[in-house]
């Protein structure tokens, strides 16, 4: 290739000195710590997200001392959560709490994984009420995080805000669960697995007691032992069933 040389040489040096002065003027270089918090929000407000993260990340970066840097913390993990980045969210969220575990505001940074992992299990429990799939390999890991955040709300900031919401959502979340389990012990005893049918029916009596779904946890696990012969633990477990749901079908399929 031919190198330029002469006012050519000069005029293109000049043209690539404007062109990198255009590139690496920074419009925010003398804002304060309030204009990125403000401007960020409303960034946010307006559903500009990657920019409202970006000026909540170079305040973070340029004044890393005093609430608004503590503020745009949080504000990066709710950003995040709308943003649909629900891992940079929840990462950003327990940021938040190992820096400042006794912040005013770290009740709804708890608050705030339990939302990310409870939308993230929109999908699970939409499926969970209506899939005929296969279930014994379907792992509800985001539901048991969501309610364990959410159980932090309740039990750690039992006068927040957010804990009656919390408290709504962990029954939900709770329900879900019994069912998801007994639903894997139908799956079993369908495919006449009996042991791993009880098996699942007791961890969900265990762990999940007094939901609607425990007279079919008790149901499954009677008709399981019917199938195998098991004629004591059968028996106990229809009188469970007549004392505590008289009118249930699984009576009169077990006992028969």
């Amino acid at each position: 290739m031919r190198r330029l040389t002469g006012p050519l040489s000069g005029l293109f040096f000049l043209l690539l000195i404007a062109g990198c002065a255009g590139i690496t003027e920074d419009p925010t270089k003398n804002w304060s710590p309030e204009k990125f918090y403000t401007e960020a929000k409303e960034k946010v407000a307006e559903g500009d997200y990657e920019t409202g993260i970006k000026y909540f990340e170079t305040l973070e970066a340029r004044y890393p001392y005093g609430r608004y840097a503590e503020q745009a913390q949080l504000e990066i993990a709710y950003a995040n959560y709308k943003y649909e980045e629900p891992a940079l969210a929840i990462a950003a969220a327990d940021r938040f709490i190992r820096l400042h575990p006794t912040h005013p505001n770290v009740d709804y940074a708890y608050y705030l994984k339990g939302l990310v992992n409870f939308q993230g299990e929109k999908g699970f429990i939409n499926w969970l009420f209506g899939s005929k799939d296969d279930l014994s390999d379907r792992d509800p890991k985001g539901a048991l995080e969501a309610y364990n955040a959410f159980n932090e709300v309740v039990q750690r900031f039992p006068n927040s805000r957010y804990a009656e919401d919390s408290r709504s959502r962990m029954a939900y979340l709770f329900e879900s669960q019994a069912k998801y389990e007994t639903m894997v012990a139908r799956f079993y005893y369908e495919r006449s697995a009996y042991v791993a049918a009880v098996n699942r029916a007791k961890y969900a009596l265990e762990n999940y007691p007094r939901t609607p779904s425990t007279e079919d946890a008790l149901g499954i696990m009677a008709l399981s032992y019917k199938a195998m012969g098991v004629d004591d633990l059968l028996k106990d477990t229809l009188r469970i069933l007549r004392r505590n749901f008289p009118q249930s079908r699984y009576i009169a399929e077990a006992g028969a």
